[in-house]
């Protein structure tokens, strides 16, 4: 069976996990790998593994609801207790989800983009760099609101470029004129953005002050100082200059001003002022705080950049060379990998193969709803004027939209796209709930609170993480303390503490025999060159009397190349040593995935 072919109920034998289908998965045991968390120089990461080319949707939300994840076709758990950077799945529950002011900001953000006020800017060093499954990111840092007053305003728009080409004519203009001299080196004129608490002061008048230049101090200072390293050759105009008598000389000299039909320019204390021709009442001066400074929507219509248009589409994962090639450009300018260490073959194994069996939207009953789109493995793609700019690997799964990857087009970097499709996929999850009542979470992928470029994750809120023990979800709050002290933490441990001291609780406790329940950030790929078998793939304290063993994994589905057996059915193993190594490994799988699972899925013996 290949995992390159989509794969769909039709294909499917039988009707385990309940969509139909069935899962078919190989036994990798522990694997031991460098870590892309911490940098660790050894072989520090640990986990078990799994290969599969043939998995339900259902069972593969119960592995996810255990810990595990997937990378292509092979699914990963991390020995929480063994690995370095404890890796603990979080997510949130979209219907009660809240924004903070910093995500916000970033809808708002690539909306002025969108409507041409702001241009994207590249960046070697972005926040977008710890997204990487990688939807790979930064980390998230809540900001005052005066500090997120002063980084909107620093935003430049283009009518602010357009106003400083027309100061710095208008200052040739005196230096032709004889205004002002000619043997200066006079600094390009900057327009910057006026905040509300600055208005006042720097303008006269009842109408509102959107744009200000101080370029006449600078000017002065230019002149003074070639005045003075000029001894005996001060002519006595220019010495009388001052920011107030130059910044009359630039208005004077801006002919064209009449083409900004929504501005007053006046000089005031020596700086050139640029007013809203309306007058604007204290109302609207809230309104315009707290929607993010956009008084210059309605004020710069003329000299407003051509607006664009996002489009997102969704399709089903299978290769696209379009894809590719901006993949390749994401992980050369954001993660600076090698050219030689990217190829087609090893994209196409993380990003695009997938086990997951296809549920199409058609074929649904009253008991199975299913979204418009079905359920399996998608790539969203993300166009702006029909130039990919991103591109979202996720899985729809029947409780949840699981993040796998996000790679992005490094020339964007400024719009925090990580940011943003995240908050994009959670409104599809709300948006889809009408369609798919089971479909409730976000899944983030893993979080990993001693690693600093995984913690933006927590500022999705209200957030909860697995328990590696007992498999509960633990909210973000309750979990936090415990982590503080120590990177592995059993978090359920809270919860039971809590109930007798009345703290707040986990929200929800699963059982082994319930279903309920990156990369956004560094991937985990399956490298068979650095993933051995590790030595302790099973320990030696889980053997013990072979009918001890037998009673716990009776269950078992297994696969002798074809047919299924429960481990109860199959021929007595005379071999003793066989029959040890079979059953400790029965064990250890058993404990992995857990009984109802390890019942319901096929395991493969090859």
């Amino acid at each position: 069976m290949s995992s390159k072919k989509a794969k769909t109920k039709d294909e499917a034998s039988s009707s385990r996990g309940g969509f139909g289908g069935e899962s078919i998965v190989a036994d990798c045991g522990l694997n031991r790998s460098t870590c892309g968390y911490c940098k660790s120089s050894s072989r520090s990461s640990i986990s078990h593994g799994l290969w599969t080319e043939s998995l339900t949707v259902n069972d593969y939300q119960a592995l996810l609801d255990r810990g595990w994840r997937r990378s292509g076709c092979f699914l990963y758990k991390p020995e929480m207790e063994k690995t370095c950077c404890p890796s603990y799945t979080i997510r949130l529950k979209a219907s009660d989800f809240v924004p903070s002011k910093e995500q916000q900001r970033v809808r708002r953000r690539l909306e002025r983009f969108l409507d041409g006020e702001l241009d994207a800017k590249p960046s070697e060093q972005t926040e977008e760099q710890d997204v990487s499954f990688s939807r790979e990111v930064s980390v998230s840092v809540r900001k005052s609101l005066g500090a997120a007053k002063r980084e909107q305003n620093n935003d430049v728009e283009p009518i602010m470029k357009d106003l400083s080409e027309q100061i710095d004519n208008a200052v040739q203009k005196c230096i032709q004129s004889g205004d002002l001299p000619c043997n200066i080196q006079i600094p390009k004129a900057s327009v910057k953005k006026v905040i509300s608490a600055k208005r006042k002061k720097l303008a006269e008048g009842s109408e509102e002050l959107l744009y200000t230049s101080n370029i006449a101090f600078p000017i002065v200072a230019a002149i003074k100082h070639t005045q003075t390293s000029e001894k005996g050759k001060k002519n006595v105009e220019e010495s009388r200059l001052s920011p107030e008598v130059v910044s009359e000389k630039l208005l004077s000299a801006m002919d064209k001003v009449g083409k900004f039909i929504d501005f007053s320019v006046k000089v005031c204390k020596g700086h050139i002022n640029f007013l809203s021709a309306t007058r604007v009442t204290s109302s609207d001066r809230n309104d315009e705080e707290s929607l993010g400074t956009t008084t210059a929507k309605s004020s710069s219509n003329n000299l407003r950049g051509r607006k664009r248009k996002l489009e997102m589409h969704l399709k089903r994962s299978s290769f696209d060379p379009e894809e590719y090639e901006l993949y390749k450009r994401y992980q050369l300018k954001v993660h600076n990998d090698k050219p030689e260490s990217i190829s087609e073959t090893s994209y196409k194994k993380f990003l695009v193969d997938t086990p997951l069996i296809e549920v199409p939207p058609s074929r649904y009953d009253d008991q199975e709803k299913v979204p418009p789109c079905g359920f399996g493995s998608y790539h969203q793609q993300y166009r702006v004027d029909d130039r990919l700019i991103a591109v979202g690997v996720i899985d729809i799964l029947p409780k949840c939209l699981s993040s796998k990857y996000l790679f992005w087009d490094p020339d964007f970097a400024s719009l925090s796209i990580g940011k943003y499709s995240a908050l994009q996929e959670i409104d599809w999850v709300k948006q889809n709930q009408a369609h798919c009542s089971t479909l409730e979470y976000y899944y983030l992928g893993y979080y990993i609170h001693s690693c600093n470029k995984m913690k933006y994750k927590a500022a999705y809120r209200p957030s909860e993480l697995l328990c590696p023990l007992r498999y509960q979800w633990v909210p973000f709050e309750v979990a936090k303390p415990l982590l503080d002290k120590k990177p592995y933490s059993v978090l359920s441990n809270y919860t039971k503490v809590s109930r007798s001291s009345s703290s707040p609780q986990a929200s929800e406790t699963l059982g082994e025999s319930t279903s309920e329940h990156e990369d956004m950030e560094l991937g985990v790929t399956n490298d068979d060159d650095d993933d051995d078998d590790d030595d302790e793939m099973y320990n030696s304290d889980e053997d013990s009397d072979s009918s001890r063993n037998r009673s716990g994994i009776t269950n078992i589905l297994i696969s002798f190349d074809g047919p299924r057996l429960r481990y109860k059915d199959i021929p007595r193993i005379k071999n003793r040593m066989v029959l040890k190594e079979l059953e400790s490994r029965l064990v250890n799988y058993q404990k992995v995935v857990g009984a109802e699972l390890s019942e319901r899925m096929v395991y493969e013996l090859r």
